[in-house]
């Protein structure tokens, strides 16, 4: 299916153009499953009426309206258990967590010597504080990090450039393949989120490498890491350090297993599967063999 790139974050005519001509593409689907927040309103107003909903952000401000609104009329999917609790009001059909296919990230052997930060240059991921953790660990640090916006330039600029050196160096925006193998030899992944991310999608690519993931125990953060297991939950700067200091404890097999078990695309497309059909079919139930 044809898509396209819109650099006009929150651009409501742009995507309201998007979503009248998918609408009119997809009228022969059975189920439409629509990831866009203005889709579903032009759904249900032309008739539509098997269609589901996902929300990839937080349900805030005037989201949780718009989306308790949608949740009385059709299914609503949420992406973690966390995102669907800190809207309540949001009547919720199911949580489906994101998958990827682990044979697309090789499991690599962590022998690189140093933590890897991999994200947004913004404060609410944390970067600031990943880059004083690995120094206080006296832990070499790469920085793997988008810089698009002036917000994430000025906190750079502000917060994070007086940091470099000492082991904290930048390494920028990264390719897909640059990003395997950075992921593959990372001691860890430093992950000290400030804010309740819906799922953090970085992590599951992390352990599918065998790279544990030392991070905050917000958000969805503990569906993904087992404490002590995958990685280390911990929720202030010298409980970090803590973590650094241990990782060596931590086996990158079970690492790469929990993503295979819990997260691959397998499991993920079983699962809409089963919401597709549930959608078409309310009530079915599978017959035994006879």
């Amino acid at each position: 299916m044809p898509t396209a790139a819109i650099d006009r974050i929150g651009a409501g005519d742009v995507e309201l153009s998007h979503v009248m001509h998918g609408y009119e593409a997809l009228a022969s689907c059975d189920v439409v499953h629509d990831h866009s927040l203005l889709g579903p309103a032009w759904a249900l107003a032309v008739g539509h009426d098997c269609v589901v909903a996902t929300c990839h952000g937080p349900f805030d401000g005037q989201l949780r309206d718009i989306y308790r609104r949608y949740g009385e009329r059709l299914p609503v999917v949420a992406i973690s258990r966390n995102q669907a609790a800190r809207a309540p009001e949001v009547r919720i059909d199911r949580v489906i967590h994101h998958g990827i296919d682990p044979d697309q990230f090789p499991i690599g052997r962590g022998n690189g010597g140093y933590l890897l930060f991999l994200g947004r240059m913004t404060a609410d991921k944390g970067v600031r504080e990943a880059a004083l953790v690995a120094r206080a660990a006296d832990h070499r640090l790469l920085i793997a990090a988008k810089m698009r916006e002036p917000r994430e330039h000025a906190y750079f600029t502000d917060q994070v450039k007086p940091l470099l050196g000492d082991g904290v160096e930048l390494v920028g925006e990264i390719t897909n393949g640059d990003k395997l193998a950075l992921l593959g030899g990372a001691t860890a992944l430093l992950n000290p989120i400030h804010w309740p991310e819906p799922f953090g999608l970085v992590m599951i690519e992390a352990l599918a490498c065998g790279t544990p993931v030392i991070t905050c125990p917000i958000g969805a953060a503990p569906e993904i890491v087992d404490d002590g297991v995958t990685g280390f939950l911990r929720g202030n700067h010298d409980a970090l350090v803590d973590a650094v200091e241990r990782i060596g404890e931590l086996d990158r097999d079970a690492c790469r297993a929990a993503v295979i078990r819990r997260f691959s695309t397998r499991k993920m497309v079983a699962e809409h599967l089963a919401l597709c059909r549930d959608t078409l079919y309310p009530g079915w139930r599978p017959t035994a063999a006879a």
